[in-house]
């Protein structure tokens, strides 16, 4: 264990220059000027070593006693000293390499824009619950790059990222317990997928302005309008992919036509292209449930199959310009796509259609919306979606549309008429209000026929009292009275008895 330095500095700064003069002040000779500060190195983690700064003593006695201090506490002690709460995340950045890189990218963000600026030169052994949550509070209260303050699912994300890296510094030794571990946050809330009906629409034609939900889902009209909007556009084939089989952006971008088989009328997603602000890199797909088979109908086929033709054109044309990456979605020349232009690209042709304004991944959530609507069940959509859990496609992805719900309430009230038209706890039919009731068979002679209008009553002609549904006639008078109402055919003989 080497044994630091005590020395005296202030805050004083060159005339000409304007940098801090530190230790060299000519007024550090003076006893009240400038404080005094110790410097001591010690053994951080194994294989490193770590120093130990503090100041802010007002006499050199106090300086050299919290120096003696920190280096009494024995290695333990000593190591916990050498990290603030600044150094320690940064080095927990440092070592997280088996991660991907859009995690490790929201890492970055996490640390250097929030837990830094507010945790950072609090020291690692000396955090606590009450430091993180006077953060929260702060963080709650700042509004975002785009002027609106932090959701819960952001606030609940920052505080995760910082768990993880506390939680590796108990792993390292560094701390006993975790304070990040009881923080109490608002409770975040899944996105629900809201349609766009036509009072919505109406809403906001008249407003401009979208209605005030994280995702919007087109009704099939909708849908159906833009595809026939965009059906010139030389990615018409990819918009169809993306509205009716619902892959993600990076999935599209990083399909290659090794992984299309058209005459099986399969595509197999095998990876994908994430952007970096200007960086793109290839990778996996999201999950191990995102690596799929999505099975492909004849008007998707016969679209990839167009777009395949319209390619090879280009190709022609390009010449040796052309670059040949294999992809089935490229630029002119043959470049794979940008992820973010995909999405600036249909943000632009949904505003010139007039349609009402969705997101690129918010035909995802249509996709899975419209193939339950078709009549697929969950486990199907799960599976086209690429979803680990059912309970996501079920609770955000899949949105009903207003013409299941209508078919739902009429089916709903059929089941509850037909009920009421049932005697309870049988399954025959109530009697007709005023009509004849069971007597003993006429022992000679014709019985007696039930006239039609005591046998029907139509909607709206029920008497007081009566059931309001359209009762059965005897079965025996059913044929007679069918005859007579429609003139099929004439009176036949009556049955004998």
């Amino acid at each position: 264990m080497v044994v630091g330095g005590v020395f005296k500095r202030c805050g004083c700064r060159d005339a000409a220059s304007g940098r801090p003069v530190d230790t060299t002040c000519p007024r550090l000779r003076e006893r009240d000027h400038g404080s005094w500060h110790f410097d001591c190195a010690v053994s951080a983690l194994p294989g490193r070593r770590g120093r130990v700064r503090r100041g802010g003593y007002l006499t050199r006695r106090e300086a050299v006693s919290a120096r003696d201090a920190v280096l009494g506490r024995g290695d333990e002690g000593a190591v916990v000293e050498a990290w603030t709460a600044g150094r320690w995340l940064r080095y927990w950045l440092s070592t997280r390499t088996s991660i991907r890189p859009s995690t490790l990218r929201s890492y970055s963000e996490h640390v250097e824009r929030h837990l830094i600026p507010h945790l950072g030169r609090v020291g690692l052994g000396e955090l606590t619950s009450r430091h993180i949550t006077d953060m929260i509070a702060v963080l709650a209260a700042i509004d975002n790059r785009y002027g609106r303050p932090p959701t819960p699912s952001t606030l609940h994300r920052i505080r995760a990222t910082l768990r993880s890296a506390l939680n590796a510094a108990i792993r390292e030794g560094l701390l006993r317990d975790n304070p990040a571990r009881n923080i109490e946050l608002p409770s975040p809330r899944r996105p629900q997928a809201q349609v766009w009906t036509d009072q919505r629409v109406q809403a906001w034609q008249e407003t401009g302005q979208r209605f005030a939900v994280a995702v919007a889902v087109w009704t099939v009209q909708q849908t159906a309008a833009f595809l026939d909007f965009v059906v010139d556009d030389r990615l018409f084939a990819m918009w169809w992919l993306i509205a009716l089989r619902g892959l993600r952006r990076g999935e599209a971008a990083g399909l290659r036509w090794v992984d299309v088989d058209l005459d099986a009328g399969v595509v197999m997603i095998g990876q994908q292209r994430l952007a970096y602000g200007h960086t793109v890199a290839v990778g996996p797909p999201k999950t191990a449930a995102s690596r799929r088979t999505i099975a492909l109908d004849r008007h998707t086929v016969h679209a990839l199959r167009t777009h395949r033709r319209r390619q090879r054109a280009e190709h022609r044309e390009a010449g040796e310009r052309w670059l040949d990456t294999g992809y089935v979605f490229t630029t002119a020349d043959g470049a794979p796509l940008h992820p973010d232009f995909l999405t600036r690209r249909f943000a632009r042709l949904v505003q010139d259609s007039g349609l009402p304004p969705v997101r690129l991944h918010d035909l995802r959530h249509g996709a899975a919306s419209l193939a339950h609507c078709a009549g697929a069940d969950l486990k199907t959509v799960q599976e086209q979606l690429g979803h680990t859990s059912i309970v996501l496609t079920a609770d955000t992805y899949t949105s009903v549309l207003h013409e299941q719900h209508v078919k739902a309430a009429a089916a709903t009230a059929r089941l509850v008429l037909a009920a009421a038209c049932l005697v309870p706890g049988t399954r025959r039919r109530r009697r007709p209000a005023g009509g004849p009731r069971k007597t003993a068979a006429p022992q000679t002679g014709k019985p007696a026929e039930t006239p039609p209008e005591q046998a029907f009553q139509y909607e709206g002609q029920a008497s007081a009292g009566a059931p309001t549904c359209a009762p059965h006639a005897p079965h025996k008078d059913q044929g007679r009275i069918a005859r007579k109402l429609y003139g099929l055919v004439k009176h036949s003989a009556p049955r004998r008895t």
